[in-house]
This record gives C-alpha cells, structure tokens and sequence, in this order.
C-alpha cells in the first residue's frame, strides 16, 4: 500500500475522497465498539475510526491487535467530523477517515516510557537515550530535527547566493596538543604515529584561502576531548566560514545578514540590524562576563576608588594589592531567603571567592555585617552610584580585576533567576539581543606556565595600531578577534588572521615562546605557505548545535542533537565506546595499560 497523503495533510476540501496513510498508532479509544485511532507520521497526525460490525472477521481480528507504535496502512475515505467533535488545535481536526482497509507493517511492544511531549520530558533521560529512537518520535523532537534541517537549508542557500563553495576538510589530521584534549586515531600503516580528529577545520580553511578559493563555507564535524556540561558535546556540528579580502566590518555585515536570514526562515522573525558592539572590556566591567545576556539590567559598578583606604580592609587590602571593589544592585531582591543566600555564596566560592558580601536595604536600615566598618562618605557614594531603594540587596566582589567580574557576572545572571521566579523580571522567549564583542585580548599571561599564551588562537592577527606592543607589553596587544552573542550564550566567534609568514612565525616563537623545532613540526607547512602570495582573510565559527538550541527555545545541546552523548562521553543506545579486540590493537601496533587514580 502506497500513501496518498501525509498525516498532516488532509483538510475538509478532501471531504469524499479515498486516500491511504502509514503511520504509527499515536493511541487508539474504543467507543461503543468503534475503534478510533489517531495516526501518526513525522508530518502530523490524523483521525481514522474502524467500525468492526463488518461481516469481515479478518478486518476484525487485524484492528482488534493493534497497539500504540504499532505501524499500520490504511485506506479509507475522508468524512467531515460533525460540529461538536471538531478538534480546532489539530490542523486535521475537521475530518476523520473511514477505513476500509489496513496494513499491518509491524505491532509494536509496549514502550518502556510514553511517547509523548510532556510525559516524556519527566523521564529519566538517560531511559530516553537508550531508546532514542522511540524519543524521536515524540512531537517536540519531530519539531527540532525539521527546524534544525530547515537551518542548514537557509544557510546553504544564503552562502551559495554570496558566492561560497561548500569544501569538506579532512577529518584525519596531525596533533596540535595546545588547545582542549584531542582524540588520537593511531595509523596502521605508520606505526606509533596518529592522526588527530579535528577541534576545528581552522588551518585547512585558512590553507583554502592561500588556494584562492576566497569564499569557503562548510557544515562540519569537531571533536574535542573535554568534560561535558549541558552546552558541551565531545563531536558536535559547527558552521565553519573564511574569507578573502575581507575587514572586520564587512565581516559584520555578512554574518549579520545571515543571522537575519535564518530567524526569517525559520521563525518568521525580523531581526534588526546592524548588531551593537561592545569592547571586551566593557562588557567584562559592566556584566562580568564576555557573553554578557543584555536583556535584563543589573549592571556591575566599580568602587576600587572609593574604599581604596576603607576601615573595611578586605576591601582596602583587595585595592592595595591591584585589585578592584566591584558591586551591583539586585532591585527588590532583599528577601532572598537564606537557602538562596547560601547557594548564592556557594556560586561565589566555585569561582575563588572566600566568602560573598551583601548589603540588604529594609525597614530603611542598610543590613549587613560589614556596615558598620564603612564611612559616611562611602555610604553615600554608594547611594549615590547604585540609587538604592528600600528592598534592594547590593552584592560585592573584592579580588583581582578579572576573578571580580567573574564572580559578579555569576551571581548577576543567579540574581535574574531569583527575579524572574519571583515575577519582577519578564523576558519575552521572542526576545533575541544579538552582541558583537570585540577587541578582545590578543595574549593572556599564563602564569603556571610563565609564558603568555594565545586568547583564542594563535592565527589572530593584532590590531594594527597595538602591533608595536608585541615585544614591550604583549597582554596590552588587542587583536582582530568578534564574538558573536545572543541572549548571553556565545553562538560563534572568528577572528581577521595573520597571513604574513615573518609575523606568524614571530607570534609563535617570540610571543608564544614556543621552541623553533616545535612550531617547523606542526605549522611548518603553514609557514611555507604564507610565503606564496597568502591573502588577507579573515573568518568565523558558529555552533550550530547552540544555534538551533536558541531556535527550539530548548536548554540543553543534547535535546538538538539527533544521537548525543551523556555527560560522561557514552552513547547509550548503542553502548559506545566499547572495547577492542586484542588483534584489533595488535593490527593498530597499539599497548593499552589501564593507569591508577595516583598516575
């Protein structure tokens, strides 16, 4: 039996017509002895009634086995519902179908959890990846894995009409251990050699733009050997774009312009542009954070001046040592129990803070241990900056400039959290503030290691008027690097990247401090190339995996993603990674030896 029709796809202009469905059996209701079973595909879902009191006992026997899941043909005629029985929320609900013939393809069993919205997202959900193939099925994953694929579709169609070639870069390439852990493939044929699967396609697309190729774009797989949380997949899906003969603003443009394409495409959204741009630093000094989520206020304030010579001498101390005073006003949140407090501090303490500082403002007194140690003229500045009201709660963060917007930045977005569950703070879901961060950093010094090392990468180029930094004051030096947020998470960042061969190699030897035979080894060849008449070019990365994530209004990259993995690196459903044969590892030339905890 071939279909005629998809299960969405009938209305009451069908009325008459004979048409055949397959589907699933959604659930089936006994009525009187007539059997009503809603009918699924992935396109929506349909009524059909069996009436049994046919004289044909096969017709009778096949209708009275099936089972919810079950997978079935039929074909009937399309009937008007009558007035009372017409269901407006289903786009098929004005018509049912008669059948007149079925098909079993196969009955199911029972499923071990219900294939349904909002049951299924109160099962465990490591039940749901061991039967991930049953949790596709429910209406909300149907939704995602058609929203997702009608992505890729308005991205593919946006690049190719700006002159893009779609490229696939290996997937098997040689290890360049700086960055996160990598996965290591080990060669056959070369022993005691591996590949590394990629962490990005970076040095194929920039090889791409020497080619002259120009314009590259592509869907691809990266893998990274990290710990996973709910934003983190160890393989995930990034859409990877290089330029030629491009700046930084025609790179806004072009990525602004395709942002504003696929909300169109996929939503229906206007998304006005261009994008605001905020500095690295202000969005650190303001939000605490470089992803900072701007549709609520609660901005960050500095006080480094003002207790300076404080009584109060774990803010004085902090000020002394180079450090900063940082504050910011929650509004009406000074009845935060003590639970939230404590799990406010907690936040606080994971992030290198000893304690957490607060002020609360009630029954017209300013409450808080550390009162008492502040001056009248402090009082006031702090009246004065932050405009406190009765009901206001002010949280403080006393340490080293960036572990005090880190803090801050933390209990900031906990503080939206408390306010948005209290109903003083609204965020519309069809609210979208798109962010440029920019002028980013171009080395941090890592001082484990005594050396500074990349902010992003080492390709980034430098500012051009902080260049002359490079061998006086290197951490001084901005670089050429955007990031793109929305609504606080960070959707992709990309950078305009060295393309001169004495300048790269300085960055890595120099600045890097990186030894002469290590950078020949794994950027040799890059070097070599950049003395061929390399472009200026420039590029970004997008996580596509969080881009649909924002899309599907889903709080987890897991729920995007057809096969994930858990937070421990397994696929459950197919019980991966497993282990090997022994003449597997021999053909491979490979040992394992299974290390204990004090190695």
């Amino acid at each position: 039996m071939k279909r005629t029709h998809h299960c969405g796809q009938l209305r009451g202009s069908d009325v008459g017509k004979l048409i055949s469905l397959i589907g699933w059996i959604d659930s089936i209701r006994d009525h009187g002895g007539i059997l009503f079973i809603d009918l699924r595909d992935r396109e929506g879902l349909t009524q059909v009634k069996a009436n049994p009191n046919s004289d044909d006992s096969d017709f009778n026997a096949t209708v009275h086995r099936l089972r919810d899941e079950s997978v079935i043909g039929i074909k009937g005629v399309v009937e008007a519902r009558d007035g009372d029985n017409v269901n407006a929320t289903l786009p098929t609900g004005e018509i049912e179908v008669e059948i007149s013939e079925v098909v079993v393809h196969n009955i199911s069993e029972t499923p071990p959890f219900p294939i349904d919205d909002e049951k299924g997202d109160r099962v465990n959900e490591d039940l749901r990846l061991t039967y991930r193939y049953l949790d596709l099925r429910r209406g909300k994953m149907r939704r995602m894995l058609k929203l997702r694929n009608e992505t890729t579709k308005s991205i593919r169609n946006y690049m190719d009409e700006r002159g893009f070639y779609d490229i696939e870069t290996p997937t098997l390439f040689k290890s360049t251990p700086e960055g996160a852990r990598e996965y290591l493939v080990p060669s056959r044929i070369q022993p005691g050699h591996f590949y590394a699967l990629p962490q990005s396609p970076q040095q194929f697309k920039q090889m791409l733009m020497v080619s002259g190729v120009e314009r590259y774009f592509q869907i691809a797989r990266c893998y990274r050997d990290e710990d996973l949380r709910a934003d983190r997949q160890m393989e995930f899906t990034q859409l990877d774009i290089e330029l030629s003969f491009v700046d930084r603003e025609e790179m806004y443009s072009i990525m602004e312009g395709l942002m504003k394409r696929v909300w169109k495409d996929t939503l229906g959204v206007e998304i006005p542009t261009p994008f605001p741009r905020m500095p690295f630093q202000e969005a650190m000094d303001r939000y605490g954070v470089d992803k900072p989520d701007t549709r609520f206020c609660l901005e960050l304030s500095d006080f480094s001046e003002t207790f300076a010579s404080s009584s109060f001498k774990v803010f004085s101390a902090a000020v002394k040592n180079g450090g900063v005073v940082k504050a910011f006003k929650a509004p009406t949140l000074a009845n935060v129990t003590q639970g939230e407090l404590k799990n406010l501090e907690e936040v606080a303490k994971s992030l290198g803070a000893k304690g957490l500082a607060f002020i609360k403002i009630e029954d017209g007194e300013w409450k808080s241990p550390i009162v008492k140690f502040f001056s009248d003229e402090e009082k006031a500045t702090l009246q004065e900056k932050l405009d406190l009201e009765e009901g206001d709660i002010v949280f403080f963060a006393a340490s080293e400039w960036e572990q005090a917007c880190a803090i801050l930045g933390r209990i900031r977005l906990e503080c939206g959290e408390l306010l948005k569950k209290r109903g003083k703070l609204e965020i519309p879901s069809d609210q979208f503030d798109f962010l440029w961060v920019v002028e980013f950093p171009l080395m941090t010094y890592d001082e484990e290691h005594g050396r500074y090392v990349a902010s992003h990468h080492p390709f980034t180029s430098p500012v051009p008027e902080d260049s002359h930094l490079l061998d006086s004051d290197p951490k001084r030096v901005r670089g050429q690097h955007y990031d793109l947020v929305l609504n606080g998470v960070e959707l992709g960042g990309g950078s305009i990247r060295i393309h001169q061969a004495d300048l790269q190699k300085k960055i890595f030897e120099d600045v890097l401090k990186l030894p002469a035979d290590v950078v020949e080894s794994r950027f040799g060849y890059m070097l070599e190339a950049f003395k061929y008449g390399a472009p200026p070019h420039g590029g970004i990365a997008f996580g596509l995996d969080r881009l649909v994530m924002i899309l599907c209004g889903m709080s987890s990259i897991r729920e995007v993603i057809a096969f994930p993995k858990t937070q421990k690196g397994q696929c459950l459903m197919t019980e991966s990674p497993s282990p090997v044969s022994e003449k597997q590892l021999k053909d491979l030339h490979v040992e394992t030896t299974l290390l204990g905890k004090e190695q």
